[in-house]
């Protein structure tokens, strides 16, 4: 069961109506963010975006950080979905293991579906990197229960790997996962930015050998 992240007034936010409006929320904040940043958007203006009314935005939410705070999380639950599809569905017997998935593979499928993530939704991981960093920011106790969502996901995935093949234990957990999770925020960000011309694929790779150091050959 998710738990809706506090907002900035340290009290719980209001769902939308329906996963519809969040979603038409999302898309239309995410493009007007990456216009003019988190600062520079009114309430007014995403509602007008998203076709919704200003009533239904400020009976929802109340504030603009208090939206945000909600399409943060609508973001996050959009990746976890994914992460968590691409890792049970990916993969073949490992080698030496039992029949079942190769848990590289599916590091590797997952982390191809966090690159498609950031290309589909590129200003959602700009704010990520520019306000979760910040200090201090509107979003802080928000981004910290986002983050450790995530991060448990990867932690599950590293796990998994861990019990299939030999891993350099001298590698710290915790710093594994913060860095196999801060590359594919960056490592998109830097495709959808400056490399356009990298593919998908390059760039799981140059991810994925993160995870092959771990995995002692």
């Amino acid at each position: 069961m998710n738990t809706r992240p506090p907002g900035p007034n340290g009290r719980e936010l209001r769902p939308a109506r329906t996963n519809v409006t969040r979603q038409k929320l999302f898309e239309a904040s995410m493009e007007l963010i990456g216009e003019r940043g988190a600062a520079g958007v009114t309430m007014d203006e995403i509602a007008a975006a998203a076709g919704v009314s200003k009533g239904t935005v400020y009976y929802n939410f109340g504030s603009k950080a208090d939206l945000i705070a909600q399409l943060l999380r609508h973001g996050v639950d959009i990746l976890k979905a994914r992460l968590v599809s691409a890792g049970s569905s990916a993969g073949e017997a490992a080698p030496g293991g039992s029949p079942g998935q190769d848990p590289l593979l599916a590091m590797e499928a997952m982390i191809g579906q966090a690159m498609d993530f950031m290309a589909e939704y590129p200003s959602f991981a700009r704010l990520w990197v520019s306000e979760n960093w910040r200090i201090p920011s509107e979003w802080q106790d928000t981004f910290a229960v986002l983050r450790a969502e995530l991060l448990d996901i990867i932690g599950a995935a590293i796990g998994r790997v861990a019990a299939v093949y030999p891993v350099d234990e001298s590698i710290a957990r915790g710093s594994l996962e913060t860095a196999i999770f801060g590359a594919c925020f960056v490592v998109g960000l830097d495709r959808q930015t400056y490399h356009p011309d990298r593919t998908r694929d390059q760039s799981v790779a140059a991810i994925m050998t993160i995870m092959r150091g771990y995995v002692r050959q």
